[in-house]
């Protein structure tokens, strides 16, 4: 315990963690501000197919690129053990090889998406104008695709070198360009929903190209050189492949889960699945705070494991829980006081209401329990142990599916259960293997 205080007490910590987690908590929070700034320019147009248009097209564009967000995660991890090494080469490596795999993938993506994104619209089967101009919107934001990975995998990266300022001014230059672009070719030039589809593009890409500027004005402070050859050996990337790997395992699941709430929700009738809809967006405000603490771990730990200073891991540690857990208190105690406000806020619709009144208490405990796999989640990233991650989030799948299925009987309360005891077994289970990883003595080894 005395240990565990030393560690809180260390107020050098605290600096380091707030000088991460605070610029990505202000970029998490203007994500949802370009959503609504483009709902609410669309929404100005004479009709609603336009309107119902981007909707579609940036449901699809989200889910096609939505997944790979791992590689930010696992940029972060590598660039931050390079960076607590020393490293300046590896550094350099990491980074190309994260821009190469965007290359890659924005290929593979390109290919795939005209097809699939088809297949949904013939699935959601919405009227010809929407659909068309759906797939317009769609096609035109592919020309963002490179940009919009390349841009994940530099903030990662950045982040990794514990530049979480630079992070900040490449989400927040791309979410503000895009507000401005939007209102331009929307309102003023009058090009309509491929406007739109324009105005995010191009924001994209100049988001990208300040993220390169900001990582070579970053490599300037860490002498090293490009190891061309090595770049040529699977040796070199065996790694960065299994990680991204393992993480887009783990993340599909996590999706999963989400989804199949939606989909039992939606069979419980459409007050139920509204009322849901709106609750979940209170664990998505509480987890863009525990999120920026998240990174915060993922930065200094990496760092820590890197340099092999078991005090500085320790120390990243238990000041991130820290803050964590009173933030996760916070909310808690905000959803129980205002919960009520917070839905009125989002609907006016009475039926919504009344049925989302009746669940905020779970609402409430979601942020306590979801906290811990949250930081943990940071903690195996910054050691680059996807293997584990992915693990034991399909523990938890594993558990949690059939206990859904068991409590149907409950209705809504049931499956509001289920998720609690998901969030629930996703934090035991990463605790647990960080846990007998502490016993071996094994965080500061690399990773199998």
């Amino acid at each position: 315990m005395s240990a565990l205080l030393d560690a809180w007490r260390h107020a050098p910590t605290h600096r380091r963690v707030w000088a991460l987690a605070l610029p990505m908590i202000l970029s998490n929070l203007s994500v949802p501000l370009v959503a609504l700034v483009d709902t609410a320019v669309i929404g100005h147009l004479p009709h609603a197919h336009q309107l119902g248009a981007v909707v579609v097209g940036a449901s699809l564009y989200a889910m096609l690129v939505g997944v790979f967000g791992i590689l930010r995660m696992s940029a972060t991890g590598f660039a931050a053990q390079a960076c607590g090494r020393g490293d300046g080469t590896a550094l350099r490596q990491v980074l190309l090889q994260s821009l190469l795999l965007v290359g890659g993938l924005s290929l593979l993506l390109a290919l795939l998406a005209v097809p699939l994104s088809g297949l949904a619209l013939n699935l959601m089967q919405p009227s010809a104008e929407l659909a068309s101009l759906a797939r317009e919107f769609f096609h035109a934001r592919l020309f963002g695709l490179p940009a919009t990975l390349a841009s994940s995998a530099l903030i990662g990266w950045l982040l990794g070198t514990q530049r979480a300022r630079g992070a900040l001014a490449v989400m927040l230059s791309t979410n503000l360009l895009n507000i401005l672009l939007n209102l331009w070719f929307v309102l003023g030039l009058e090009w309509g929903v491929v406007g739109s589809a324009r105005a995010s593009v191009l924001a994209e890409w100049s988001g990208a190209l300040l993220g390169l500027l900001l990582a070579a004005q970053a490599l300037r402070h860490h002498p090293g050189r490009l190891d061309g050859a090595a770049l040529k050996q699977w040796r070199s990337w065996h790694a960065l492949l299994a990680v991204n790997r393992d993480i887009l395992i783990r993340t599909l699941a996590l999706h999963l889960v989400f989804f199949l709430v939606t989909v039992q929700g939606t069979r419980l009738g459409d007050a139920t699945v509204a009322a849901n809809a709106l609750l979940l967006n209170g664990l998505l405000l509480a987890a863009f705070a525990l999120d920026g603490l998240a990174h915060a771990v993922e930065a200094l730990c990496g760092h820590a494991i890197g340099a092999a200073d078991r005090l500085a891991l320790r120390r990243s540690l238990v000041v991130a829980s820290g803050w964590a857990l009173l933030a996760s208190l916070a909310f808690a105690l905000l959803f129980l006081a205002g919960g009520e406000l917070f839905v009125n806020l989002q609907s006016d619709i009475p039926a919504v209401r009344a049925v989302a009144y009746q669940y905020l208490p779970y609402l409430a405990v979601l942020p306590l329990l979801g906290v811990w796999s949250y930081l943990l989640d940071g903690l195996f990233i910054g050691a680059t142990r996807a293997r584990e991650m992915r693990n034991a989030m399909l523990a938890s799948v594993a558990l949690a599916l059939p206990l859904g299925w068991l409590l149907q009987g409950l209705g809504n309360h049931g499956l509001w259960l289920a998720l609690l005891c998901f969030m629930l077994m996703r934090g035991l289970s990463l605790a647990i293997l960080a846990w007998r990883l502490q016993r071996r003595d094994a965080w500061l080894a690399p990773p199998h």
